[in-house]
């Protein structure tokens, strides 16, 4: 495998705008939004890169692109060029097309430039905007023992709950057989008929099947120049294609993998690290998480006459505790006040909630300080004239909010 890493280019697509999870990426790019106190989205992707061994890292950006460099340069300044190591951020740089990047398989073509100098016999696409823990030489393993010209990770998922997801549809030895985007009947898995396999947009190419395909998709001017939703249907029954199955060979359950790019589905990934036993679970020795150090001092909590309660919470350094807190995730310098109440909230940094304050299924941004004896999550009517609430009900209270 150590070969096989030698000749292989590990890129991730850092450039989406992440208007679903707006306003939290009114300013920054989504990889670089908050998650789990300690951490930003594409630090789980880059962790799973070190993790496998893999230290030759291109990360693509384009929206908020300076955002993503700061973090870049602050949290992940650990390799060694001189080793042949590197993490490098590339915005378009419009040298081939005058040009932004237009879709996922657009990113890749507009950077051949890359692939040119390096020379790799494979190339990995990764997305810095997912949650998950994945060996990704497992998948290269799966990848060179069938040849194939390109290989999908595909999780499982209950076929009632599979419509919203690009579905791969395959035979017995997980060759792809059809690519179905966001079907009403998702067709099951072979010898599992209630499951169905989504889409992880993780992908493994020959690098000359990738180069040839990006290349005539650019030639395409029907084409939305997206990797699931034109490259894959056009390779499937011409090329190799298959889908790695990211499930746990042991009990044959799927493993986790959240697409946290809707304001809910960000918010539920949260209550996902909660309990005893969490569904994820961030301390895991044998898989680090590395995120952006912290010069904070140890939390406190400040008992003045009044209870304190936290129970089932994730709270970070820096933090000042007087009041009570449930089920929430509380991030490096959060503060809350004498009195004051938090149940199932995720709380950027330097959050201050004020004393007697009430804050309930909500997200908070840095540096908000809601108001003594203010009221967020209780009253539907109320946050509804005031901030953005999601379908879920969940309010998200942005970072250039006026409390009135």
């Amino acid at each position: 495998m150590e070969q096989s890493l030698k000749g292989l280019t590990t890129i991730i697509m850092a450039g989406g705008k992440g208007e679903r999870l707006y306003p939290l990426t009114r300013d920054k790019a989504k990889p670089v939004i908050t998650f789990g106190g300690n951490y930003r989205i594409i630090d789980f992707t880059l962790s799973n890169c070190l993790n496998s061994g893999i230290r030759r890292i291109w990360v693509l950006s384009q929206y908020g692109s300076f955002s993503l460099d700061q973090h870049l340069r602050l949290a992940w300044d650990i390799v060694r060029p001189d080793l042949g190591e590197y993490i490098y951020s590339m915005p378009p740089q419009q040298i081939m097309v005058n040009r932004w990047y237009r879709g996922t398989a657009d990113s890749i073509f507009q950077n051949l430039g890359l692939l040119e100098a390096e020379r790799p016999r494979q190339v990995l696409i990764l997305s810095g905007d997912h949650v998950y823990k994945m060996k990704y030489l497992e998948m290269l393993e799966f990848h060179l023992n069938r040849d194939a010209d390109m290989t999908v990770a595909a999780v499982m998922v209950p076929r009632r709950e599979a419509s919203p997801f690009g579905i791969l549809h395959v035979d017995k030895e997980s060759k792809i057989v059809e690519f179905l985007e966001k079907p009403q009947d998702p067709p099951g898995i072979p010898g599992n008929p209630d499951f169905a396999l989504a889409s992880m947009g993780v992908y493994l190419f020959k690098a000359e099947v990738l180069v040839e395909e990006v290349i005539r998709d650019a030639k395409d001017k029907e084409s939305k120049h997206d990797f699931g939703g034109n490259i894959i249907p056009r390779m499937v029954g011409k090329k190799k294609v298959y889908a790695y199955n990211f499930h746990n060979p042991a009990t044959g359950r799927p493993r986790y993998w959240r697409d946290i790019g809707l304001l809910d589905a960000y918010f539920q990934a949260h209550r996902d690290l909660l309990g005893p036993e969490p569904v994820f679970e961030l301390d895991d020795p044998d898989w680090p998480v590395r995120g952006r150090p912290s010069l904070y001092p140890p939390s406190k909590y400040l008992y003045s006459g009044q209870a304190i309660i936290v129970e089932d919470c994730l709270i970070c350094s820096g933090c000042s505790i007087e009041g009570t807190v449930r089920e929430s995730v509380l991030s490096p310098g959060v503060r809350i006040g004498q009195g004051a109440r938090v149940d199932a909230a995720v709380l950027w940094d330097d959050v201050e909630i004020g004393a007697g304050a009430q804050v309930q299924r909500a997200i908070i941004e840095e540096g908000v300080k809601v108001p003594p004896g203010f009221a967020i999550g209780l009253n539907p009517e109320e946050d509804a004239r005031r901030f953005q609430v999601t379908e879920g009900g969940v309010v998200v209270v942005p970072n250039n909010v006026i409390f009135e």
